[in-house]
């Protein structure tokens, strides 16, 4: 069985940019060296939180594995914790069921956050007394179905029993919710929500439920309430309350969302943005491999820049010059020159090998993995002559091969052992000459 510990993204270590007192520091916040990268990109977010970042991109130019991605999640997490962050490569726009534009126009919104207040008029408590009332089903005379109930809540100031529903019963039975539970039932559609146990109520050695403070006040109050949703969240749940069939089965018509929808989205956001109701928070859409957007992709991109409601893009290619896709045209990294004048670009380096051992110490100690030095230096060897991915890819695959000799540390053996069954990408290239004549063309 997996645990959850172990499922480990590739950039889950990275919590910002590393940056203290202005510069960035060798080794700081899961980020290693990129020293100039990092520099420019701190500059990139005090653009962004100035507003001074509007009708420009940022584009990171570098070889394979010299930290392209991982800069553009740093620069989401120095943003806030809040800040949406969407990533895509250039080769997912071309989808079988949505056009080029549909994908890039879907990840932008899922990129832009609203965070909503609202004030609800709900009653909140202590449950301190539960009763239901069933009655038979009127199609099923041997089943009994709950027709209402009896509640009584209290608060470190008030107690009230309240006669609730059978719409209300069917929502406390699903959420379990027991003497000593902390809920709130929204006045205007009788939603109800279990915030968790009472402390003091009922303690177990142990408990699965959150413990919560005893609410105050009346029972009967006005509360507010704070929740993010992006623009595509709100794009769906607009495009579901106009299609007939969603109403029966509770799924959008189409896939695509009409251009229309979209507008009522937005002015219904403006509003709420003029009325002090919501807020909105520009997130960051990273584009990989970048070159494999066409000039039809690049002409959308172009526009969304100067697009009133728009995210941060960020672009990241390993390519030098290529071929624009859809074109003859022949430019570097693969872009039209117009779109390139109109980014801010930051190359990256390839790692030195002081900055590879610390890496993948990061990286080893992220997945669980106890290295012995000797396994450390092979890695740090491999990843030099190789790949840094490379390298990191070996780590998981040591561990199992260390676990299955009943070993609790990595060692050289399993490294070397790992690197003969998992060629590198240089490998495969030099075996493919070898064997070209026997493969398939």
């Amino acid at each position: 069985m997996i645990k959850a510990s172990e499922r480990v993204g590739v950039h889950s270590h990275i919590r910002g940019l590393g940056i203290r007192n202005n510069e960035p520091q060798p080794v700081a916040d899961g980020l290693v060296g990129q020293i100039e990268a990092r520099r420019a990109a701190w500059l990139v977010v005090q653009l962004i939180k100035k507003g001074k970042m509007a009708g420009r991109a940022i584009l990171f130019v570098g070889p394979p594995g010299t930290g392209k991605t991982a800069l553009a999640v740093a620069i989401a997490r120095e943003l806030g914790p809040e800040t949406p962050f969407m990533a895509l490569t250039g080769s997912e726009i071309y989808s079988a069921e949505l056009k080029k534009t549909e994908v890039l126009m879907q990840a932008m919104r899922k990129s832009i956050g609203v965070r909503i207040r609202e004030r609800r008029w709900v009653y909140e408590g202590v449950v301190e007394k539960i009763e239901y009332k069933f009655d038979r089903h009127p199609l099923n005379p041997y089943q009994q179905i709950p027709v209402g109930g009896i509640i009584t809540l209290k608060t470190d100031k008030e107690t009230r029993t309240l006669k609730v529903d059978s719409n209300i019963v069917y929502q406390l039975l699903q959420r379990g919710v027991s003497e000593g539970d902390v809920i709130w039932i929204d006045e205007e559609t009788g939603r109800v929500t279990r915030a968790g146990r009472v402390k003091g109520y009922g303690e177990y050695d142990v408990g699965a439920s959150e413990l919560v403070d005893m609410p105050k006040g009346p029972i009967y109050k006005e509360k507010e309430f704070v929740y993010t949703l992006t623009l595509h969240d709100l794009d769906e749940m607009q495009s579901r309350s106009e299609s007939i069939i969603s109403l029966f089965f509770g799924a959008p018509e189409y896939k695509e969302i009409p251009p229309d929808v979209r507008a009522k989205v937005d002015k219904t956001v403006k509003e709420w943005v003029e009325n002090g109701r919501a807020e909105l928070i520009p997130g960051v859409l990273f584009i990989d491999d970048a070159h494999m957007l066409d000039i039809e992709a690049f002409s959308f991109l172009s526009r969304a820049m100067e697009s009133e409601l728009s995210p941060i893009i960020i672009l990241a290619t390993n390519r030098g010059h290529t071929r624009i896709r859809g074109t003859d045209i022949e430019s570097p990294h693969g872009m039209p020159l117009d779109l390139l004048d109109r980014l801010l670009i930051i190359k990256t380096q390839p790692y030195t090998p002081d900055e590879i051992r610390e890496i993948l110490k990061i990286r080893a100690k992220e997945e669980g993995v106890e290295l012995e030095d000797t396994a450390l230096e092979e890695l740090v060897k491999l990843g030099s002559e190789r790949s840094l991915r490379y390298a990191s890819q070996l780590l998981a695959p040591s561990k199992i091969l260390a676990e299955q000799k009943g070993k609790t540390t990595v060692t050289v053996e399993e490294v070397q052992q790992a690197s003969k069954l998992f060629i590198s990408t240089k490998e495969s290239a030099k075996y493919l000459q070898e064997l070209e004549e026997k493969m398939l063309k």
